[in-house]
């Protein structure tokens, strides 16, 4: 593990040593994190600094280096406590659709709440203690289904994926959807000139429009993935 790895690693998982020069301990690892939590759902990832956040905590830059060496040790803290740890429900559902079900809805407010920790979770990168519980809860729901070890992470990765990427979209159209309400309006002239080059496409806007059909990305896409998920543990019950 590099050092930077190595870093923030200890600052996720401890121990965490007391600061041994300077004057008596002000902060905290959760308040620090929770500061550049805050300048981030407010004006996104890009305008999280280390004088910023120093600023809002209302210390000097080079205090809060005494606990947070840099900028990307700070993300991975702000990631681990905006996730959180996973929310335990009053009554856990019996099987392993609805429990998907519940974890997959879960991930999608959380990452609707804090949008930006889609663009702090890309890459290889230390996970913290909340995102993993996340991951071990998904896994755990797998129990029993004859899936493998790897199917299981496939699994995990391909509903996180849906949910990427739905939040993404959801983050691009803005809080009401007018622009893409806008876009549409643009698609629908555009195929009223040109449909007859696009017919499949045509076809299928006309039937949304008679419909009164909406955008079901979302839910569609979530339950033919736990429909292909059932056809597999079927496949291996038999």
């Amino acid at each position: 593990m590099g050092d930077k790895h190595a870093e923030t690693a200890r600052l996720l998982w401890g121990p965490h040593p007391k600061p041994t020069r300077g004057p008596r301990p002000t902060l905290d690892l959760d308040r620090i994190a929770r500061a550049g939590i805050e300048i981030a759902d407010a004006e996104g990832l890009a305008a999280v600094a280390m004088q910023r956040v120093a600023a809002q905590l209302g210390v000097t830059k080079m205090a809060l280096y005494r606990y947070v060496p840099g900028k990307s040790e700070l993300v991975a803290l702000m990631v681990d406590v905006a996730i959180g740890p996973y929310p335990a429900p009053d009554e856990q559902p019996p099987g392993w659709r609805e429990q998907l079900e519940d974890w997959a809805r879960a991930l999608v407010t959380h990452f609707g709440r804090h949008p930006w920790v889609l663009d702090a979770t890309i890459g290889p990168r230390v996970m913290g203690p909340a995102e993993l519980a996340w991951t071990d809860r998904a896994l755990s729901a797998l129990d029993g289904t004859g899936l493998t070890g790897a199917e299981r992470m496939d699994t995990v990765v391909l509903l996180a994926g849906h949910v990427r990427g739905i939040t993404q979209q959801a983050r691009a159209a803005g809080p009401a959807g007018q622009p893409e309400a806008q876009l549409n309006a643009v698609l629908g002239d555009l195929m009223r000139t040109h449909g007859e080059r696009f017919p499949a496409l045509l076809a299928a806007l006309t039937s949304t429009a008679r419909s009164g059909g909406q955008d079901q990305a979302w839910e569609f896409g979530l339950q033919r993935i736990l429909d292909g998920l059932a056809v597999l543990i079927d496949q291996r019950a038999r």
